[in-house]
């Protein structure tokens, strides 16, 4: 997994819109990357949800969001319109951004043991450097998390 210090990783990804979205025009702006298991579920959408509903002052602060998960395109689009996200997310099917950033890992539910998604958010600085790891998301309560830092 990425960890404070590491360069943004290079890499393109399709966002909800079916447009490109390439890491090299992200970098000059504080940056948000936030994974999530699954569009639509519960936790997901509670977080990216509170993500929305302080959009207008994590801009004032100058960062820009970027969601990604493993969902396709056409679920993206889905997950984005139903609760006007107003910021961009990937579907990263092949998980190529996912693996980039070290979240794809086993986890354990219900006495099971599967590979996915560790719900993870990355903040980058101006530089495209991490500034900070946030492994323990508050998924009702995530954009204080990352206004705190």
């Amino acid at each position: 997994m990425l960890k404070v210090g590491d360069q943004l990783p290079q890499f393109e990804g399709t966002n909800q819109d079916g447009a490109t979205i390439d890491s090299k025009n992200l970098i000059g702006k504080k940056l948000v990357v936030f994974f999530y298991p699954k569009a639509n579920t519960p936790g997901c959408t509670a977080e990216a949800c509170n993500l929305r509903d302080n959009y207008a002052e994590l801009k004032k602060q100058g960062f820009q969001l970027l969601g990604v998960s493993a969902d396709a395109v056409k679920s993206q689009k889905n997950f984005s319109e139903k609760y006007e996200l107003p910021f961009d997310i990937i579907a990263d099917e092949t998980r190529d951004i996912i693996e980039k950033f070290g979240v794809w890992q086993l986890k354990k539910f219900m006495g099971r043991e599967f590979m996915g998604i560790v719900r993870t958010t990355f903040v980058f600085d101006e530089n495209g450097i991490c500034t900070e790891v946030i492994e323990k998301v508050k998924t009702k309560d995530h954009a204080s998390q990352i206004l705190e830092e």
